[in-house]
């Protein structure tokens, strides 16, 4: 009777994983505190109040206007935000998927198959064209390599 080392769970949890993987992907809880894993906006649309309206040195509102302002900037970007995600972000995200999947369904039956094709065709044409180089430009090229073999050429510096 053997008994299973580590190496042998390592394989039978390789295994598992593998097999629960393609369905986890479509059933795994999402993260509600990092919405953005991999900084997709990073740059684009992360903008605060003082991103948007600054004054500069010299020309400042009444401070009671300027934290107004920047307590009416903060709280409407943040409703409206979350109004427009309430309202659209479900159907758009419908329309994100299809569209996604069409393209997926396209470069899959479509593009893919096409590309190798043309691969495949280019490759056999690339032989018939190396075919008709070596031919063709082979016995020039070493003809006139062979007239040429005897020429030196010898480089003088004259003062």
């Amino acid at each position: 009777m053997t008994q299973a080392g580590p190496m042998a769970e390592d394989c039978n949890s390789k295994a598992t994983e593998e097999r629960i993987l393609p369905a986890d992907r479509h059933t795994r809880e999402i993260n509600l505190v990092n919405r953005d894993p991999k900084s997709l906006n990073e740059d684009a649309v992360r903008l605060d109040f003082d991103d948007v309206i600054a004054e500069p040195d010299g020309t400042h509102s009444l401070d009671g206007v300027w934290k107004t302002s920047y307590t009416a900037f903060t709280i409407s970007k943040y409703w409206c935000y979350r109004l427009l995600s309430a309202l659209l972000g479900v159907p758009l995200a419908l329309l994100w998927g299809v569209l996604f999947a069409v393209l997926s369904f396209c470069h899959v039956w479509v593009v893919g198959p096409c590309i190798r094709s043309c691969l495949l065709e280019s490759q056999c044409l690339g032989q018939v064209y190396g075919h008709g180089v070596r031919t063709l430009c082979d016995p020039l090229c070493e003809s006139v390599g062979r007239m040429f073999q005897s020429v030196r050429v010898v480089l003088r510096r004259e003062i």
